[in-house]
């Protein structure tokens, strides 16, 4: 997989709502209204990640989560990134 140019990663954030560049990976907090909301989500949200074998820096406290997507293996933002960012989006 290829890393994604400055220019690509601004076009693709375009489609995906809430996220931004931080340290150089995608980045996007989502706030539930609850423990049990956010659980839930991050539980379907494992299934599609499992599918993809492309798991992301997450941190969960209460009814937040702050994720955090970048392919290793290519040293930066990859189209992986931003097709998880979009399945997370649909979970939301």
């Amino acid at each position: 997989m290829m890393k994604l140019s400055d220019a690509d990663i601004d076009e693709e954030l375009k489609n995906l709502e809430g996220w931004s560049v931080m340290n150089q990976k995608l980045h996007k907090e989502f706030q539930f209204e609850s423990f049990n909301q956010a659980f839930g989500f991050m539980t379907r949200a494992a299934m599609e990640i499992e599918k993809m074998n492309h798991h992301p820096e997450w941190f969960n406290v209460y009814n937040r989560i702050t994720v955090e997507l970048t392919t290793h293996d290519a040293g930066g933002i990859t189209k992986n990134d931003v097709n998880l960012a979009k399945i997370l989006n649909s979970l939301e």
